[in-house]
């Protein structure tokens, strides 16, 4: 009945559910098509009338397909709707398949060719998989079936979730599954799941089920809206592909075959220790309130070695952003002009009004800039604002200590505040040394505002952190004012309180990112296609030349390798250049990458 889908099932059941603009029956249907079958048994209950109705005669010309009704489906489980079709199931070798999954074409040539007569198809346990799980030993026979209300979280590196697409001999059906299904419903009665009768045999007898792993094939089980949406995101094609990914802005993690070559965390930091230490008091933090945003000015400038009337914290950078950007486009400052430079994070001049910016584009293929070169552009611009990434998103520009203290003298003297986001700037070489958050130039330069997303190089992108830092009260005491009291959780509070103990442990992880960051530029570098603009940041922008546009080649790793990487076509500045951005991760992910994209330059 598909109750959890709502408005798709109000009329229909749930196999006439369209993904992507194509019915789960439809799909089924044909995909069983292709395959060397006697006949196809439907059994329908819910909408069963309009579900014939709409097979009609279709496929007649490819399919035998015959019904089995449960007139009541509302008061039943499958393990009724199985049982009515017990005399089908006896007389046949037999595909049992539930109709609410979306499978890769090679999923039915898959469990068909292998010769093993008792099959399941099962995929190893991720964390959106809900359902019956399995068990299996190293022969890959299937040990135990364990019900969701016997799922341990312990154990769970060990569970396959079943992929609910089965094989089953005619003997094993005759002498085995219906007898034992025959049992169970009238001792259990029949509001129950068929999987349960296969747990049973399990339990009492070498039952000879095999596991068949699926490996990196795709498929969904489809029971609510979410699942239908992600459904729809990983069985898009081209275009909608991409479009689907990228209209979601994160909640990756739902996607776990997926590497996020997009975002910017540290993949050295936390480290096992702290997160140990933050699962210690989940239950604590899960349900206390956070504190307000006195103490958490005092844990930012605990955090960063400042003063606490000179911080606010937001929840991420992006709810900074917006407020300070706010208020420089406010009505009254309609006439303020701020110098951006581009390409940059569109973040900031998207909260701009157009006839507010005043660009600065670096003039050579590299999108390289100095310190001198933005006080020569901008010298003679009426600005009252600069912003400056540094490191910049995406080139990787980076203007070193030495420059932005020159930028400070002359921002001072022009009377220009000057916005710094800092947010990359401990994956810099000599890092230690590279921020301008301390209080003596905060104090010497009250025009200096500082943004730092603590999501980046702490690598805690989920607990949505952000820092903005300025000898500037009156701007501070106007951002406050404008977020919420409460606009930090308790865990990302937590984070800010421990934090001391790991900062040694912060600062290998940075070192040891530098190093992999210059290993993996080395391999980028050996690729054919790619131009490798150096970078002091978590990510390289690289120019995409010859064999692909930057379109095609991200098409490309997402589709075929499951990899998805920046398109900077939607930069302003970087249009129809052909520049792609990718992160910086462990050294086994940049493996994968190095190997996707050696792969597409020998591939014919």
């Amino acid at each position: 009945m598909g109750r959890r889908l709502g408005e798709y099932t109000k009329d229909n059941t749930k196999c006439m559910v369209a993904v992507n603009g194509v019915r789960l029956i439809d799909r089924l249907l044909g995909q069983l098509s292709g395959q060397q079958l006697s006949r196809v048994v439907i059994v329908v209950g819910y909408k069963g009338q309009e579900l014939k109705d709409y097979i009609g005669h279709r496929y007649d010309d490819r399919l035998k397909i015959e019904y089995v009704e449960n007139p009541i489906y509302d008061k039943t489980n499958n393990i009724y709707s199985l049982a009515l079709a017990k005399d089908k199931l006896q007389e046949d070798d037999t595909l049992l398949i539930e109709s609410d999954l979306i499978f890769s074409d090679r999923l039915f040539p898959m469990i068909l060719g292998n010769p093993q007569k008792n099959l399941a198809l099962v995929a190893k346990y991720e964390s959106w998989m809900d359902g019956t799980m399995v068990t299996i030993d190293s022969d890959m026979n299937i040990v135990s079936f364990v019900p969701k209300k016997a799922f341990k979280w312990a154990a769970s590196d060990h569970y396959y979730k079943t992929v609910n697409i089965y094989k089953f001999s005619r003997e094993f059906l005759q002498q085995k599954y219906v007898p034992f299904l025959d049992a169970y419903s009238k001792a259990m009665g029949l509001n129950e799941y068929y999987e349960q009768v296969l747990r049973v045999i399990t339990m009492i007898d070498d039952s000879g089920l095999k596991a068949l792993p699926i490996g990196q094939e795709k498929w969904y089980e489809i029971d609510d809206v979410q699942d239908l949406d992600i459904a729809e995101t990983i069985f898009a094609e081209g275009d909608e592909m991409l479009h689907r990914f990228n209209y979601r802005y994160g909640g990756h993690w739902r996607f776990p075959k997926m590497l996020d070559y997009c975002y910017l965390v540290n993949p050295y930091f936390p480290t096992p220790q702290m997160k140990d230490e933050l699962r210690a008091s989940f239950d604590t933090l899960l349900t206390e309130y956070p504190s307000g945003m006195l103490v958490m000015q005092l844990l930012a400038g605990k955090y960063f070695g400042v003063k606490r009337e000179y911080t606010v914290v937001g929840n991420g950078a992006a709810e900074l952003i917006k407020s300070l950007m706010a208020l420089t486009s406010h009505p009254s400052s309609l006439t303020s002009k701020i110098g951006v430079i581009f390409p940059t994070f569109e973040e900031y001049p998207h909260r701009l009004k157009a006839e507010q910016v005043v660009p600065f584009f670096p003039d050579n293929k590299d999108l390289k800039y100095t310190a001198d070169d933005l006080m020569a552009f901008f010298g003679d611009k009426d600005i009252q604002t600069l912003l400056l990434i540094n490191p910049d998103n995406p080139s990787g520009n980076f203007i070193p200590k030495d420059g932005l203290l020159s930028l400070l003298d002359w921002s001072r003297w022009k009377g220009i505040r000057l916005v710094v986001d800092e947010s990359f700037v401990d994956f810099s070489e000599d890092f230690e040394h590279n921020t301008l958050i301390s209080n003596d130039i905060l104090d010497a330069n009250p025009q200096l505002v500082v943004m730092k997303s603590i999501s980046k190089s702490y690598g805690v992108p989920g607990l949505r952190l952000g820092v903005l830092v300025s000898a500037d009260r009156e701007l501070i005491n106007q951002v406050k004012a404008d977020v919420a009291i409460w606009n930090i959780n308790s865990f990302a509070e937590y984070y800010l309180q421990i934090f001391g103990k790991y900062e040694a442990d912060y600062k290998r992880a940075c070192r040891q990112f530098i190093a992999e960051r210059n290993r993996f530029e080395q391999l980028l570098r050996q690729v054919p296609y790619l131009r490798v603009i150096p970078s002091q940041a978590n990510y390289f922008c690289l120019e995409v030349t010859g064999r692909f546009t930057s379109e095609e080649l991200t098409k490309r790793l997402l589709a075929d390798y499951e990899i998805m990487v920046k398109d900077c076509n939607s930069k302003n500045y970087l249009k129809g250049k052909n520049y792609i951005r990718v992160s910086v991760r462990d050294a086994e992910d940049n493996d994968r990458l190095i190997a996707a994209l050696n792969e597409l330059k020998i591939e014919n």
